[in-house]
């Protein structure tokens, strides 16, 4: 069985990270805060432009296999290093030829958002039995309900576009009663009138983004690890610059991995309306002390054990990424005739 490798997250401004007896040290300021051994470390996550680490360093990271990503402060992607390519360069010929064939990307792209419905028609209905009033109760049913009519309606679609609009439907209605989801006494701190990003301009999407750019990257390096190439997708646009098949992946893990982390976030008080910065154009950050919270609370969410639906075997959910990688390229290689997304119930 596949091991779920740790993620550090490095926050602290004005922190150096080097090499030291095998280990990464830290250093803050320039004194000595931890220490932390380099093995079960999968990737090094520096939030914030004013981390810095040394090149030795790096260079244990490549012969390793950790990934190093630099991120703003806000979780945006802006680079990262890593060693060796890995996997076979005959399976990215043969995402390339499959990203060209129309055909195949229509059957990829419809798995990827079957799962994505099916996940978040899920929490819909988790959420409406947990309902503080029954008109909560009546909109999160009626929502799975219209979610439930869009999936059965996915096999008609024949064109790329379709799907996409399929998707684009089902999101929008989502996040229509997303709000109900959310305890009542702080809902009006919460409100989500839709998605907005770069910037976000609310609380609640402020917290998404942020969690989106976290999955997004668990997502990339899963495909990374497996020899697929992320910038080459099936349902996302390829675009200069766009990791468009990790943004395919991705979307059957964003109702469960990153949704319900969030709304546990605010329905348990941990993140508050004191937890966020409202900056004078409008947009909405997470303040350092509630960022640390909120990847602290990913992180043990992504242990936490679930039954794999299609392995039928007990893995932490922040392994399903990874396997759901390997079960796409066996898919693309030829070994399995039909991709099939990751649902929890």
């Amino acid at each position: 069985m596949y091991q779920l490798l740790n993620t550090l997250y490095v926050t602290q401004p004005e922190t150096y990270l080097h090499i030291e007896d095998g280990a990464i040290r830290v250093d803050i300021s320039r004194q000595k805060q931890a220490k932390i051994p380099l093995h079960h470390l999968g990737t090094v996550v520096c939030l914030g432009p004013t981390i810095l680490v040394s090149g030795p360093l790096v260079h244990e990271f490549s012969e390793r296999g950790i990934s190093l990503v630099y991120c703003d402060a806000n979780g945006r992607f802006k680079a990262r290093i890593e060693g060796t390519t890995t996997g076979n360069v005959l399976l990215r010929q043969a995402q390339f030829r499959w990203c060209e064939d129309t055909m195949q990307s229509i059957k990829i792209s419809q798995a990827f958002v079957a799962g994505k419905i099916r996940n978040s028609r899920q929490v819909l209905l988790r959420g409406s039995r947990e309902a503080a009033s029954p008109d909560s109760q009546s909109r999160l049913k009626e929502a799975a309900e219209d979610l439930g009519r869009l999936l059965k309606s996915l096999p008609e679609a024949v064109t790329l576009d379709s799907i996409r609009g399929i998707e684009g439907a089902a999101a929008k209605r989502y996040y229509e009663v997303f709000t109900q989801l959310i305890r009542s006494d702080i809902q009006p701190a919460f409100q989500l009138n839709g998605r907005n990003r770069r910037p976000p301009r609310d609380r609640m999407n402020a917290l998404l983004s942020f969690l989106y750019s976290l999955l997004m990257n668990d997502c990339r390096s899963a495909l990374e690890c497996v020899g697929l190439d992320p910038q080459m997708g099936f349902l996302h646009v390829v675009r200069p610059g766009r990791a468009s098949l990790a943004l395919d992946l991705m979307e059957e893990f964003r109702p469960f991995l990153a949704d319900r982390v969030a709304l546990s976030l605010i329905n348990r008080l941990q993140i508050a309306e004191k937890d966020f910065v409202v900056q004078e154009g409008g947009a909405v950050l997470l303040k350092d002390d509630a960022r640390r919270t909120l990847l602290t609370v990913y992180q043990d969410r992504k242990k936490e054990l679930i039954t794999h639906p299609l392995l039928r075997e007990k893995i932490p959910l922040g392994l399903a990424p990874q396997l759901q990688a390997r079960i796409l390229a066996r898919h693309i290689r030829g070994d399995a005739p039909h991709y099939i997304p990751f649902t929890l119930k």
